[in-house]
């Protein structure tokens, strides 16, 4: 982890952001004391599988499709 002062962090924004997309962090000090800290986002959570079936059932009724097995489109989707 890196420490850098507000001024270097400004001129050095880009080089910055490219050591914290290659997996860095990255501590802005003001007058030697931590203001800020640059890491990389989170990573996108996996929805459940539970709150997709949810979901596929009410885009179903949204859609009036009737007679949709979703079980088997899960399954077909696993091969």
């Amino acid at each position: 982890m890196d420490h850098v002062g507000i001024y270097d962090a400004k001129a050095k924004l880009s080089q910055l952001i490219e050591q914290v997309k290659a997996g860095g962090e990255v501590v802005i000090t003001k007058r030697g004391k931590p203001v800020a800290r640059l890491v990389p986002p989170e990573a996108p959570r996996k929805s459940s599988p539970a709150r997709a079936a949810k979901r596929i059932r009410a885009l179903c009724e949204r859609l009036n499709i009737r007679r949709v097995n979703i079980r088997a489109l899960i399954e077909e989707g696993r091969d």
